[in-house]
């Protein structure tokens, strides 16, 4: 018989949790790798994965976490029947009130871009033929869009298993499967091959009235462990703390192809107004990569809402909507030393209902996010003559704008330099995923 006392658990997760906000797993770093040495990649599929790979080197150094999204903790457990643990004996059982397992298997966090793409459907055996479980798994897959931050890892369950009742993979349909999300177009966000890095398909038994088919993703900050508690003692899964092993070598030629890109516009935010802004980028397509340089607005969800309290007040805009680009996100808590916490975008559809009133009222004429928006907002660039743009990149210099008291969901004013983006929707309604998403 085991007995492990509730502190071990709590001290195993604690360490689980501080790992995983800095470091992935060695497969996962590989698979970043590995597009940077596919010729079949995109140069947008190599430019995410590059920048997806600097940022978990930088995340390794434990002062940034890899992923500004704190995420749901998720914490599952299995106990096996000679293992016990506080308020547990062999005939009681006693419930811990706050739904805790008795005991630490998996650990892992799951920040809310990827949670709202889990998704359950439930169909009817009718589902069961190649032609129509194809047709459904393309159309409901295109459906998780970008804004969970691709590349993912994606699962799906469906309600069918073998003939005993038990559980199994399908590895035909996982091939199957990730050969369909490569020919998509989507890619890593921006076009291309790689919008999945690897596909799981699980057969499980199902009532003869229903087939539910789950899908869901994990995404780029891939933070997931393993722990694992016996009479030898506490282990933890051991996640790579050398990611630059992972880096391609820096070469002359590498240094002069970068110097000399010249599809990538420079603009310089501090130079114009945002009148001027909006004409230069509609002298651009959708897809056109960007480089910005100067002052951006930052402001999420509570700072919209509390926005447009100021419209229906009759309060207007603040001025600051109007003249700068308006970057959906939100940091991490600022190490001592650092101008900001970890800085990336938050997913720009949470923000979509805004968007028309906004620019009604003079401002947020031009966005900054990640993931892919509803057609409400290609309409609104449309009238309005707005604009778009997608990234998934950080800032250089961090200083409160508006809304203090709202902590991380204050509104910022950020400087940037060569900052990356791509104009993902532009003022003549043009999208970069209705190819895919209609």
């Amino acid at each position: 018989m085991l007995r492990v006392p509730g502190e071990t658990m709590r001290e195993l997760s604690s360490t689980a949790f501080g790992d995983i906000a800095h470091l992935l797993r060695p497969a996962h770093l590989a698979q970043l790798r590995k597009i940077l040495d596919d010729p079949e990649a995109s140069d947008n599929d190599r430019f995410v994965a590059m920048e997806l790979l600097k940022n978990a080197n930088i995340a390794a150094g434990r002062i940034l976490p890899g992923c500004q999204d704190t995420g749901t903790a998720i914490v599952m457990g299995k106990r096996g029947h000679l293992v016990l643990t506080d308020g547990m004996t062999m005939n009681t059982c006693q419930n811990t009130g706050n739904n805790l397992p008795a005991q630490v298997d998996v650990l892992g966090t799951k920040g809310g871009g990827s949670a709202n793409k889990t998704f359950l459907y439930q169909q009817t055996k009718a589902l069961l033929n190649t032609g129509s479980l194809e047709a459904f798994l393309e159309e409901k897959i295109k459906t998780i869009g970008t804004s969970a931050c691709p590349p993912y890892h994606l699962a799906i369950v469906i309600g069918e298993g073998d003939p005993t009742g038990r559980a199994f993979r399908d590895l035909d349909w996982e091939k199957h499967i990730l050969e369909m999300t490569r020919n998509l177009g989507i890619g890593a966000q921006f076009g291309g091959k790689y919008f999945c890095h690897d596909v799981r398909v699980v057969r499980l038994p199902r009532h003869g009235a229903s087939c539910p088919v789950g899908i869901g993703v994990s995404c780029s900050a891939d933070r997931q462990v393993k722990g694992k508690i016996t009479k030898d003692g506490v282990f933890i899964e051991q996640l790579e703390t050398d990611v630059s092993q992972y880096l391609p070598e820096v070469t002359d030629d590498h240094l002069e192809d970068e110097s000399s890109a010249t599809d990538v516009v420079k603009v310089d935010l501090n130079s114009m107004s945002m009148d001027e802004l909006r004409k230069t980028l509609s002298s651009y397509p959708v897809r056109t990569r960007l480089s910005l340089t100067g002052t951006i607005v930052v402001a999420r969800d509570i700072a919209h809402a509390k926005m447009l309290d100021k419209i229906e007040s009759g309060e207007g805009l603040p001025q600051y909507a109007k003249d700068n680009i308006i970057y959906y996100a939100g940091p991490a808590k600022t190490p001592d030393g650092y101008a900001s916490g970890s800085f990336g975008p938050t997913t720009a559809g949470r923000m979509d209902a805004y968007v028309d009133k906004f620019m009604a009222n003079g401002g947020s004429f031009v966005t900054l996010a990640k993931g892919n928006r509803s057609r409400q907002v290609t309409n609104a660039c449309k009238k309005y003559g707005g604009f778009y743009l997608g990234s998934i990149e950080l800032n250089k210099n961090v200083e409160v704008l508006d809304n203090e008291e709202d902590g991380m969901e204050a509104i910022w004013k950020i400087d940037v330099e060569d900052f990356p983006a791509f104009i993902v929707v532009d003022d003549k309604g043009d999208d970069f995923f209705k190819e895919w998403l209609g």
